[in-house]
């Protein structure tokens, strides 16, 4: 019968973001198999997902950014052995997934088609379609376990009374993406100037930022004039969970292309996310839930990070968005 217990094996590299996105998923899986019991894979980086959803009952975490990924990957065929798991689903176009969850001996294998070898060694390869949002591109990897479509995030965080008027800011994006080369929001003096326009009309507005927005943070605060309807709540927030509930009482929240961004969908906030070079499309659901706040420029790369490079170019004109259009958008 479809609905007796199953241990399930999810794998899911990469940021907090990305495991917010593959949440659909498993929230489907559960629904069709509500004895079910999930371990999820992924990044030590982005456990902290866990504390935003019960779906998780377990997680294993395989470090492989660093410098021992090989001995990660053993560790994780070993623990998928020891495991006793029926099913298991992984992300990732590498064509080298399909070998990592052969070798895990789990009988049943989901993963993306990359090819003969991926056909031939899982029971179900996927067509990988990127040119979507990424909560259906990870929810095709489901597709031939369940009928139940899940298509945003969820997590188990209550909806929150708001605060009046209110409008979040938060920011940062991780200092990852910034020590890597890849700039994809706006400066913190636009930040500061956006901030206090909104003030000048009359909105209470909130600042929050984690340990990565330091520096940010500290600019937008010498630029940000006195005002009592300004709240500086950047270090108040101490977890992952924390920040939901802030942005689940927002009325409104303003942020970058980062992991609060699909935190706030989750939270069924009203978003707005800077976007310069990455695809919207593709990383917000297309929605009166989000709005994406662009550049008016005519780059014929964009979006281009991930696309087409890397790296961000150093002109950034797709990133030239000015403090009264936002406030303008938002208000």
């Amino acid at each position: 019968m479809k609905n007796d217990f199953k241990n399930i094996l999810a794998i899911n590299f990469g940021g907090i973001g990305d495991e917010i996105f593959f949440l659909p998923s498993l929230i489907s899986l559960k629904k069709e198999f509500p004895n079910s019991k999930i371990t999820l894979a992924l990044e030590p980086r982005s456990k902290s997902v866990k504390d935003l959803t019960n779906i998780i009952d377990d997680l294993i975490l395989i470090d492989v950014k660093g410098k021992n990924k090989y001995f990660e990957l053993l560790k994780l065929i070993f623990k998928s052995r020891a495991g006793k798991f029926d099913i298991v689903i992984s992300s990732g176009g590498n064509k080298f997934i399909s070998i990592l969850l052969f070798l895990t001996g789990i009988k049943e294998r989901y993963g993306y088609d990359t090819g003969n070898l991926s056909r031939k060694l899982l029971t179900k390869a996927i067509q990988l379609n990127k040119n979507q949002y990424a909560c259906k591109m990870y929810h095709d990897l489901v597709s031939a376990l369940t009928d139940n479509v899940t298509e945003l995030p969820e997590i188990d965080i209550p909806p929150q009374e708001k605060i009046p008027n209110s409008i979040l800011i938060h920011p940062g994006v991780s200092r990852l993406s910034v020590q890597k080369g890849m700039i994809k929001t706006i400066t913190p003096e636009i930040w500061a100037e956006t901030i206090n326009i909104l003030l000048s009309k009359g909105k209470k507005v909130i600042l929050a930022g984690g340990p990565d927005d330091k520096e940010c943070i500290e600019i937008i605060l010498k630029n940000v004039k006195d005002n009592e309807l300004f709240e500086n709540y950047y270090g108040k927030t101490k977890s992952l969970k924390e920040l939901a509930v802030l942005i689940g009482k927002a009325e409104k929240f303003i942020c970058s292309d980062s992991a609060p961004l699909h935190v706030a969908v989750a939270m069924r906030t009203k978003t707005y996310a800077i976007f310069g070079p990455t695809d919207d499309k593709k990383l917000i659901p297309q929605s009166n839930l989000v709005t994406a706040i662009k550049s008016n420029d005519s780059c014929p790369l964009k979006p281009c990070l991930w696309e087409r490079r890397q790296t961000t170019c150093e002109t950034l004109n797709c990133l030239k968005i000015f403090a009264e259009n936002i406030a303008n958008t938002v208000f």
